[in-house]
């Protein structure tokens, strides 16, 4: 079966209501696209990767079921066991190795994300201005999006050798062209 954004975005419609979670479903996609052009990789199977990674999130809430019990869903579904395991390897406790580019982009992109995505919502120029400088400050704000997890915004950046202001600054540049589907001011 081919794998489409159409496809993945139906999937993922179908087993999620909340538009928070479809917003981060969006901005993982594109931070995600974004590195799949600027590694020559299959963007379209990077992007429906990122949109489905946490498509399980409101029917498995907790970490004894999430991703695990979704990817069978997936299967029964057809898609490709690449996305699959890509996406089983974004949660640290399924112990997954991230031995894919795919799998280490992933990784990198879904906590910056969402956090790139928070420090928009609190600006009032969105997007527009943020620089790397800003976010690693707001990093060090315990307070500030509590539900991101600092450390694994860091070994995202260093799975993919990458300084953390040059990740940042990729995500920040992924994002703004969605920042009106992200709720965001306009860049």
């Amino acid at each position: 079966m081919r794998v489409t954004r159409d496809r993945a975005w139906a999937t993922l419609t179908r087993y999620t209501t909340s538009e928070s979670l479809l917003r981060h479903a969006l901005a993982v996609e594109a931070s995600t696209r974004s590195y799949a052009r600027r590694f020559g990789e299959d963007e379209e199977l990077w992007g429906c990767t990122a949109l489905l990674h946490d498509f399980d999130y409101e029917i498995h809430p907790t970490l004894d079921r999430h991703p695990q019990d979704g990817a069978p869903i997936l299967r029964e579904e057809g898609y490709p066991e690449e996305l699959i395991e890509a996406v089983l390897s974004h949660a640290e406790h399924v112990g997954i190795p991230r031995d894919t580019p795919l799998k280490k982009t992933l990784f990198a992109c879904d906590e910056l994300s969402g956090f790139v995505h928070a420090c928009g919502l609190v600006r009032p120029t969105g997007l527009e201005g943020l620089e790397p400088k800003s976010v690693r400050k707001k990093l060090k704000q315990p307070s500030f999006a509590a539900g991101v997890h600092r450390d694994e915004v860091y070994a995202g950046a260093e799975l993919l050798g990458l300084e953390l202001d040059e990740h940042i600054a990729n995500v920040v540049a992924a994002l703004r062209p969605v920042a009106a589907e992200l709720g965001l001011a306009a860049a």
